[in-house]
């Protein structure tokens, strides 16, 4: 009896032993080195909702970040026996779906805890401020995006094209995607991120400006957007047009953006990108009968803010004119260097405007002799 118990015990010992010695190796395949990239970038590899192990082993094969599809399907069912007795992460390995960027030479290992993390790749929606609704559609549906961090690859948005939203409704900036998202998903966020810094701002905007709503704030600021790119100058536009709209009784805010969106929107064939052009499609100034037309949002025949904002504007225009500084600016115009001269008195903005002119007429020269080249 006591010879047979030994024999037992040795015969536990050394299956143990081997038992020991095959989780050892096999632990070694796990967490060795996978094929590396011929150029050292990842391999962006998809796993589809409610795929299986097998199907996810086979992908990932295919793609070649690991050997051997077999040996993955039983390391994670291995993963998973193990977890009931503790011996490995009590919940197992729980591969999600998703695009995954995986880095060259990584282990089997380093895959399934990069997939069980559900963290997939990332893309880069890119809106620019001062765009109209339509063209933040249109640019939505239209465009492929690129991949952020050292992933290479580009998407597109999914889903038709949703209905235009109200102008300025929208916050533009930077949005980070993943594949499949939709077109109406990204305008939804962009739409929550514009309602929700209204709300933080409003509360801690200047006191006695000329404007009682949100929405008037989103159409000073939409104009500010629209009339100067440089960052820098859109606290000094925005006290201009504060200051305007302050006096008594208020000055008209005359501002050249506003007689081009209502000239788009009565003429659409007279505009490209939101700039005017002539019939040859090349840009050119506003007219007199423009500056003369009743569009409902020319400014230069209406009294205070026009009816609705004229493009989306960002939020550092947004800031600008909650909180604008304190001047004594009535007047600006281009100052020929991608700027503005601001001005007090409408003798000195005479002087600006005269010595903008020249610049204004040789650069529409420019674009128009350039024009011609192409053609």
């Amino acid at each position: 009896m006591g010879k047979l118990l030994g024999f037992l015990v040795s015969l536990l010992l050394v299956a143990a032993i081997a038992a020991l010695g095959a989780w050892f190796v096999g632990q070694q395949i796990y967490t060795a080195p996978g094929p590396e990239t011929e150029d050292g970038a990842p391999r962006v590899v998809r796993v589809e909702k409610g795929a299986t192990v097998t199907q996810i082993a086979n992908e990932l094969q295919e793609a070649g970040a690991i050997e051997n599809a077999a040996r993955f399907r039983i390391a994670m069912r291995a993963h998973d026996e193990l977890s009931k007795y503790g011996l490995t992460h009590p919940a197992g390995v729980s591969l999600k779906a998703g695009e995954y960027s995986i880095p060259s030479g990584a282990s089997m290992a380093e895959i399934a805890d990069l997939l069980s993390t559900g963290k997939s790749v990332q893309y880069a929606v890119i809106v620019p401020e001062g765009l109209t609704s339509e063209a933040i559609i249109h640019l939505l549906t239209d465009r492929e995006w690129e991949a952020a961090g050292k992933t290479e690859g580009t998407i597109k948005l999914q889903g038709d094209p949703p209905a235009i939203p109200p102008e300025g409704s929208m916050l533009p900036g930077d949005y980070m995607v993943e594949s499949g998202e939709t077109i109406q998903s990204v305008v939804d966020r962009m739409t929550k991120a514009q309602a929700d810094l209204m709300a933080e701002l409003w509360d801690g905007r200047k006191p006695a400006l000329p404007f009682e709503t949100q929405e008037q704030a989103l159409i000073l600021a939409s104009i500010v957007e629209k009339e100067t790119g440089i960052p820098q100058e859109r606290p000094q536009v925005a006290s201009v047009f504060v200051n305007r709209l302050s006096k008594k009784p208020p000055m008209r805010l005359e501002t050249d953006p506003t007689i081009i969106y209502g000239v788009c929107l009565k003429r659409p064939d007279s505009c490209v990108d939101g700039k005017l052009v002539d019939k040859d499609g090349r840009r050119r100034p506003i007219r007199a009968s423009e500056i003369a037309l009743d569009t409902g949002y020319n400014t230069y025949r209406i009294d205070g803010l026009p009816p609705t904002p004229i493009c989306n504007p960002g939020r550092d225009a947004i800031a600008a004119v909650l909180n604008p500084p304190d001047t004594d600016y009535l007047f600006f115009v281009a100052d020929g260097s991608g700027g503005h001269a601001f001005s007090k008195t409408y003798r000195e903005h005479q002087k600006n405007v005269k010595n903008w002119r020249p610049i204004e007429a040789s650069r529409l020269a420019e674009e128009k002799s350039e024009a011609s080249a192409k053609e």
